[in-house]
């Protein structure tokens, strides 16, 4: 008979699960940081008790999924080294259910954050009350693809992999021109929706790889806000 563990060292082995999820695994660190993001969100916009138990419920459902996932991908691994039909669909179920509560967290956050961003993104636009020329629109593309081009060209001649992607880089540079030049959320909501399903379109990992789709966006984004700022200050 297996002796009893005591509880403090249960909390240990629990602990140690978390840590070892936390430093192996990027979708892990990927929802803490989000977890962090939005708790301090919630904060900023001094949100309802309801609103936070919703919050606080949807992280918890994320983080609770991919440690599950974690689990599983590693006991199939363990029973089943080699690629395997039935190996694959429990991997591909565990999967399925972080994906779920994924879809889950993000519309709770749709939910609760539409609103005091709105708000917000009202207070400053009706404040700036600028927009860009259609003139502007071909300048910011033609910037947004020499830059590109230039962060490309210099890191290929470094043997450096992770290269941005010049799409990715429109697409998101065309949704930061419709987020600054409407003026209501929803719209800049939908532009930044279409920009990430436009990135995972793309997606690939041997030829789009995730770091170059988001170099490419934060490329985009940065060059567009960059030029409102030169053209509007």
């Amino acid at each position: 008979m297996r002796p009893k563990v005591k509880w403090h060292r249960s909390f240990r082995f629990a602990y140690e699960g978390v840590k070892y999820a936390l430093s192996t695994q990027r979708n892990m660190k990927f929802h803490f940081f989000a977890a962090f993001v939005v708790l301090l969100m919630a904060l900023y916009f001094h949100l309802h008790k309801l609103e936070i138990l919703f919050i606080l419920l949807a992280v918890t459902l994320m983080i609770v999924t991919e440690l599950i996932n974690t689990a599983v991908e590693k006991a199939v691994d363990l029973a089943m080294p080699d690629r395997h039909p039935l190996a694959k669909i429990a991997k591909d179920v565990a999967a399925a259910s972080v994906l779920v509560s994924a879809a889950f967290a993000a519309i709770v956050g749709m939910i609760v954050f539409y609103e005091p961003i709105d708000a917000l993104f009202r207070e400053a636009k009706g404040i700036e009350g600028h927009s860009f020329s259609a003139a502007m629109v071909w300048i910011l593309l033609i910037l947004v693809i020499l830059t590109v081009t230039v962060v490309e060209t210099r890191f290929s001649s470094k043997g450096n992999r992770v290269q941005p992607s010049l799409l990715s880089a429109i697409a998101f540079a065309v949704a930061t021109f419709i987020t600054c030049y409407v003026t209501v959320a929803f719209v800049a909501l939908l532009a930044y929706l279409l920009a990430f399903l436009v990135m995972m379109v793309l997606y690939d990992k041997r030829s789009r790889a995730f770091p170059s789709l988001a170099l490419g966006a934060v490329i985009g984004s940065f060059v567009s806000v960059l030029v409102y700022y030169l053209v509007h200050m």
